[in-house]
């Protein structure tokens, strides 16, 4: 017999989205219930996604640090993640416990609307649960994308899940695609020792980022031999049958490597929902669309994370879920500048918070812009860094800080300077009249600001 359940809020999927979501709305007082197809909370962040494939940078990052890959070295991948299924059970169990002192609760199995309130979840073995909830979220998350004309058998052709079930390091490898997750791949890869062809048809990857950053990111990637075909299109991609993966470029170029990963983009999986029944449809790109509050275009049914398209990053995703439960209960919304930071875990890293230059020109008229070497740092010397650089843009006039750039070391744990700047709405100023640890590459922030205050003096010097 059919179980019966009535909540508050119903909440497809765990991923970071959807658990942030639960965790604020239970916290509120809310009634909720987390629905998760798989047997684990947690969703593609924790068990294929963010947690192995950030393991995997880290131990190449520590690789790099005792001296590298010595040429010719096979390097056995199943060691450099062999921390794999400890951190992934770790964050699996960190999930459940902060979703459990909430006091939502957990119904495994799979989700489908049976009508805009109304939502059957059905197990194997197990009698189907039939929830009727007055708000409900959207968070199931993503798959790799297979495109029809690049075969992925898993085997010689990977996307970003198979890929990480690697044994062997690749000698050589192709990577497909311009986005986070090949940037990711192809720079760990390259930094490991494999020769690295890294192909896609944007002239450039990263097409969100500032320009010199990616510039920066890009001649660290020549330099660890990788090659960049950017603005090509694949005619062919084929294993020969023995040990190559022959690929062909629309320029002609012929490119054979030991194996080949494409990562062109992920599908929202929202198919076997069955949105008709809830009122919804995807777009012509498979994503949901949605408001400012993360509000579909039914009331009271709302969708976060990768089913709504980039930049589905975790951390967006977790705002996302925060904003759509705060919404749906009438709490109040955090409406200023977007503070909520982007990190790409390359090798070297690259993040950024608020706008870049091009965008603040564009929305001032003109800005204020400071750079700093992460070489000309004492602590950059001390650590013998020879490229990054942290970018910060400035409010024409009164210096107030508008975002920031980084590429480097430490990147994505840099940028929460920036972030803490913008809520606080503080200008450049505040980083040149206060002390930074020494040395650090914090000090990033002062020397930045240093050039902004200067320009700044220059431009009223001139007006007056």
């Amino acid at each position: 017999m059919n179980e019966r359940r009535t909540c508050d809020v119903a909440i497809l999927g765990s991923g970071p989205g959807g658990h942030s979501a639960a965790i604020e709305a239970a916290a509120a007082g809310a009634r909720v219930l987390l629905v998760e197809r798989d047997a684990r909370v947690g969703g593609e962040c924790v068990h294929r996604g963010t947690i192995p494939s950030k393991t995997l940078h880290e131990r190449a990052q520590a690789l790099l640090r005792t001296g590298g890959v010595r040429p010719g070295e096979r390097v056995q991948i199943e060691g450099l993640m062999r921390r794999k299924d400890e951190v992934v059970a770790l964050n699996e169990e960190l999930v459940a416990q902060h979703v459990s002192r909430s006091g939502a609760e957990v119904v495994f199995g799979h989700g489908r609307f049976v009508s805009p309130r109304e939502i059957e979840v059905r197990a194997p073995g197990r009698p189907s649960v039939s929830i009727e909830a007055r708000q409900v979220v959207i968070a199931t998350g993503s798959r790799p994308r297979k495109p029809a004309d690049l075969p992925i058998d898993h085997e010689h052709v990977l996307d970003s899940d198979s890929v990480l079930a690697m044994t062997w390091l690749p000698e050589s490898i192709a990577v497909f695609g311009g986005g986070v997750i090949a940037s990711e791949f192809a720079s760990i890869f390259a930094a490991l020792g494999s020769r690295v062809e890294w192909i896609d048809r944007s002239p450039r990857p990263l097409g969100f980022l500032d320009g010199e950053i990616v510039e920066t990111f890009l001649s660290n990637f020549r330099g660890q031999g990788g090659r960049w075909h950017g603005g090509r299109q694949t005619t062919r991609l084929q294993w020969d049958g023995l040990s190559r993966v022959v690929t062909e470029l629309d320029d002609g170029t012929r490119i054979e490597t030991e194996q080949a990963l494409v990562a062109l983009g992920r599908v929202a999986n929202v198919e076997r929902l069955n949105l008709a029944a809830a009122g919804l449809a995807a777009n012509a790109r498979g994503h949901l669309e949605v408001d400012a509050n993360m509000c579909t275009q039914v009331p009271g049914i709302y969708a976060v994370g990768d089913v709504v398209g980039p930049p589905a990053l975790a951390a967006s995703s977790m705002e996302q879920g925060r904003r759509a439960a705060r919404h749906m209960l009438g709490l109040e919304i955090h409406r200023g500048v977007d503070t909520t930071p982007s990190g790409i875990y390359a090798l070297p890293e690259m993040a950024c918070v608020g706008i870049d230059e091009q965008a603040a020109r564009t929305r001032f008229g003109s800005a204020l812009v400071g750079v700093a070497k992460f070489a000309d740092l004492a602590r950059g010397r001390i650590n013998g860094v020879r490229d990054g650089m942290l970018k910060l843009v400035a409010e024409p006039q009164s210096g107030r800080i508008l975002g920031v750039q980084i590429v480097g070391e430490g990147a994505t744990e840099l940028v929460h300077v920036a972030q803490m700047a913008l809520i606080g709405g503080l200008s450049a100023d505040a980083f040149v009249d206060h002390v930074f640890n020494f040395p650090t590459f914090a000090e990033a922030y002062r020397t930045a600001a240093l050039e902004i205050v200067a320009a700044r003096s220059k431009s009223l010097r001139a007006s007056a």
